[in-house]
């Protein structure tokens, strides 16, 4: 057998085993996505389902909160049954009203979000947020200022959406500051994004703290859902854009909203 044809077999022996790898690679890889897909599949469903139970469980809440109101009216409040029930009616139905907040919160979260995309001048945005914010400031002693940029700042977004994710920001911020503090709203243009940066004089956040700051029901207060910051990075996650936290022990808080000025690509 001459060399010439030992090297022409050596290469089809390579080339097969070479082709023998790159199938071996495509099937793993196929079957990777595979998987990956029947797992995005049973989130959607599962997240269908739960969104469901969750309408299912307001409507008897509903009706308890009602009966709780009829229950409440027809009993004497100067009896002495009276005045050892009212006190403990009112705490149900508190946490029935609390239960209702988690479950509308929860799917305001979980539910679809379809973007009603505009061009909006963010500056014009803070302002109404800033002017809608300011006694809710003024009451928890906290002094809110608003620096725009010189120039109209447009960027296309949902603007019902990017004010709801920077209330979010603001009221976080606040019930961050319990002894008061200067809480500052900022926009500025950087290339082809626009940012809203929120800083806060708070107590700052612990680093083991800011990793799970954006996880769904991570909270450290003893009220609340634990789905405002969540919902505030998805809305901003929908507009192609991305939250970042900065914070240090014992100065506050920065927190980023950054977008393209061009919109979110189509999805």
């Amino acid at each position: 057998m001459t060399d010439s044809l030992l090297a022409f077999l050596a290469g089809i022996a390579l080339t097969a085993s070479c082709a023998a790898l790159a199938a071996l690679w495509v099937i793993r890889r196929f079957r990777r996505l595979e998987r990956r897909t029947q797992r995005a599949e049973r989130l959607a469903e599962m997240g269908q389902l739960t969104g469901g139970l969750a309408h299912e469980i307001k409507n008897p809440l509903s009706t308890i909160q009602l009966n709780l109101q009829l229950l409440q009216e027809d009993l004497p409040g100067e009896s002495v049954v009276g005045s050892r029930v009212h006190p403990r009616l009112r705490t149900i139905r508190q946490e029935v009203a609390r239960l209702r907040e988690i479950l509308d919160d929860f799917l305001r979260y979980a539910g679809r979000i379809t973007l009603e995309i505009e061009g909006v001048d963010l500056n014009s945005l803070v302002e109404q947020v800033a002017d809608f914010f300011m006694p809710q400031a003024s009451t928890n002693r906290v002094q809110l200022r608003i620096a725009p940029t010189p120039v109209k700042l447009f960027a296309r977004v949902d603007q019902r959406l990017i004010k709801q994710a920077l209330l979010n920001l603001m009221l976080n911020a606040t019930q961050a500051m319990h002894d008061g503090g200067d809480l500052i709203v900022k926009t500025r243009r950087i290339g082809l994004y626009a940012e809203i940066e929120v800083t806060d004089t708070g107590p700052g956040i612990p680093p083991e703290t800011v990793a799970q700051i954006f996880n769904a029901y991570y909270t450290t207060k003893k009220s609340g859902t634990g789905l405002g910051l969540p919902m505030t990075k998805r809305i901003a996650e929908e507009h192609d854009g991305t939250i970042t936290l900065k914070s240090e022990v014992g100065k506050g808080s920065v927190f980023t909203i950054r977008l393209p000025i061009a919109g979110p690509k189509a999805k």
